[in-house]
């Protein structure tokens, strides 16, 4: 797709890079353990494809937010869906596989020197030697089993058990041996509900096992007499529609093919999406870039079977066109700062079906956070319009642009504009619908919309041009998650005006912000504040500060909820199962694109504009999609 030269170019940067993928496996460079230890990114092993709905990994005891911590000693069995580093209490966690042997468990001691995990496999022994290894489609997976001696095993399959509050689960064995089952469970942070079809069947020596099932509600028994080396396979397959498509999914996407194929073609698909941002560098540097955008592609979530049918956020189902796909799961608040910006620049034919996606979703009623009839776990979608005008504007024209307008003309009238962040977040939506607007002709809802923008000057004015005593306090004034001298720089959409009204104030204003530690790299309100210095024309000092939060150990001050009484002092990003800083999450692959970003020299500060603050580049970096591209400030 043409890229649209940027409308404002301040500055030019060439970067040459080469059209040919590099011919590296690189789905082994990504380590999935990054990021899993406690409250360090609230993520987890499990092995998932590119933007699958599937993410097949452990549950432990104790466990974090994604089912999985990293020092626990024991495991309670394997689950199918969790959120990426979304917080709260996470989400997910269902169709919860458990198999041990007979007289063992509930929860089984694991064997840390044998767990492994790559791009789209995750494997580890357990209980005595079983050993566990398993992989995933977009819409299934499989489980494979190998048992270290004969005996009697006990398999139950847990569809009322998760990380969010369980609504309702029903299961149902068929003639054919398949266990169907329908449930339901909260959304992350319990806002809204997410419906789920899922059908199993489990294999053993290669061949179909018709099982005998008991038990009530949400969980389905069973046993299964395995001899010495023989391999049970579990294989599930998710559908938004029922039971029956969620068994078509299953035979479609698995067919008849091994363990190793399956595991080995998503393997392959990892390493080839990988390459469409590949780099040179030293081995933590790879390793973490690769990981971090390993985590940038999980979300989306790509939820349409493969005859095109999903149920939107209105429960309704839909059919799509031959070759479309549409995706949910999420959590733009976060990451349309970062993370939604990369994938229009790796990705512009994936960017533009999740634009059209997000033009369905305000076509059926689309609110702040998730409706009570999801077709797949969610958080919110604060700034979808910021998204559409961010993609149009770097090129990517294959959605209605005018549907977008109309919702997020219709949504307008919807927004919270109580609080200073909120009356900022509002002012931000609001000049994007002046903007797209303004790109479609429509002077007249642009100049209306302009004004109601920038309307919000008047609470700045009042608020941040001298800040009080409460300028480090969280949630002053109704703040969400942050500060008053964190959201102060957070109206990038009108920097100029900012920037003219603190006048000779503004460098030294942002100076004393990092001088005194007033910056939380652990949320997203003001993580673009480094990039500040570049845009006001002082690269170094972006660099300075970007390099420190990359490399160094820093202190953090800051919690979502205040202050820490001490500050905790670690590197931001580490290539360590504490692979961020403490209670920072990754927020479906936001706080891991800032990364990508921050190590390519570029940043996409106005989300909503063409262009990027350009600085140091920290690694050397190949594109599949171009040559050479431009950045500019905007």
């Amino acid at each position: 797709m043409r890229r649209r030269a940027a409308a404002l170019l301040f500055l030019f940067a060439a970067v040459s890079l080469s059209r040919a993928a590099v011919a590296r496996d690189l789905a082994h460079k990504v380590n999935p353990f990054i990021g899993t230890l406690a409250d360090f990114g609230q993520l987890n092993p499990a092995a998932v494809a590119p933007y699958g709905m599937v993410q097949l990994g452990p549950d432990t005891r104790p466990a974090n937010h994604a089912g999985y911590d990293f020092a626990a000693g024991h495991l309670i069995g394997f689950s199918h869906t969790r959120g990426v580093g979304v917080g709260c209490s996470g989400a997910g966690g269902d169709v919860r596989v458990s198999l041990g042997y007979a007289g063992t468990g509930p929860a089984w001691a694991i064997d840390k020197a044998h767990e492994t995990a790559h791009a789209g496999i995750y494997s580890v022994r357990y209980g005595g030697g079983i050993a566990a290894a398993m992989t995933a489609t977009r819409g299934a997976g499989v489980i494979r089993f190998v048992m270290p001696r004969a005996g009697s095993v006990d398999l139950l399959l847990t569809f009322d058990e998760g990380y969010s509050r369980r609504h309702a689960a029903q299961w149902q064995a068929e003639p054919d041996g398949d266990v169907r089952a329908s449930f339901s469970a909260g959304t992350v942070c319990d806002q809204g509900r997410y419906h789920l079809y899922s059908a199993t069947r489990v294999t053993r020596s290669g061949g179909n096992v018709r099982l005998v099932w008991t038990g009530a509600g949400g969980k389905a028994r069973s046993v299964l007499q395995v001899r010495k080396g023989e391999v049970v396979e579990i294989r599930t397959g998710l559908s938004s529609i029922d039971p029956t498509a969620a068994a078509a999914v299953r035979d479609y996407e698995l067919g008849t093919r091994s363990f190793d194929a399956i595991a080995g073609a998503t393997r392959a698909e990892w390493t080839r999406q990988l390459a469409r941002l590949t780099i040179r560098g030293s081995a933590e540097q790879e390793t973490l870039f690769y990981t971090s955008l390993f985590r940038v592609m999980q979300t989306p979530v790509a939820i349409a079977d493969p005859d095109g049918r999903f149920r939107g956020s209105d429960g309704a189902i839909v059919q799509l066109a031959p070759g479309e796909q549409h995706y949910t799961s999420w959590a733009l608040w976060d990451n349309y700062r970062t993370q939604m910006p990369l994938l229009a620049f790796i990705d512009p034919l994936r960017a533009g079906a999740i634009a059209r996606s997000l033009v369905r979703l305000y076509q059926t009623g689309k609110q702040r956070w998730a409706t009570t009839t999801e077709p797949f776990l969610t958080v919110r979608t604060e700034h979808a319009g910021i998204v559409l005008l961010d993609f149009r504007r770097r090129g990517i024209v294959d959605f209605d642009a005018k549907a977008a307008l109309a919702g997020m003309i219709a949504e307008s009238a919807t927004l919270a504009r109580t609080t200073p962040d909120e009356q900022i977040e509002a002012a931000y939506d609001d000049w994007a619908i002046a903007e797209l607007a303004a790109d479609l002709g429509q002077a007249a809802t642009a100049e209306q919309f302009r004004a109601k923008a920038l309307s919000y000057r008047i609470m700045w004015r009042a608020t941040f041009d001298m800040l009080g005593a409460d300028a480090d306090l969280v949630h002053a004034r109704g703040l969400y998650q942050g500060t008053l001298a964190q959201y102060r720089w957070a109206p990038v959409f009108d920097l100029p005006w900012i920037a003219a009204t603190l006048g000779a104030r503004f460098r030294p204003e942002l100076d004393r912000f990092f001088a005194d530690n007033l910056y939380n790299m652990t949320n997203q309100p003001d993580i673009h504040v480094p990039y500040l210095f570049a845009w006001s024309g002082d690269a170094q000092a972006t660099d300075r500060i970007v390099e420190r939060y990359l490399r160094d150990r820093v202190a953090h001050r800051y919690t979502n909820a205040g202050i820490r009484p001490q500050a905790w002092t670690g590197r931001s990003f580490a290539p360590a199962p504490q692979g961020f800083a403490e209670g920072m999450d990754d927020d479906n692959g936001t706080m891991s694109a800032w990364y990508i970003w921050s190590c390519l020299g570029l940043y996409p500060l106005v989300p909503g504009t063409p262009g990027y603050v350009a600085t140091t580049p920290h690694v050397r970096a190949e594109s599949s999609q171009r040559g050479s591209w431009q950045t500019s400030v905007p």
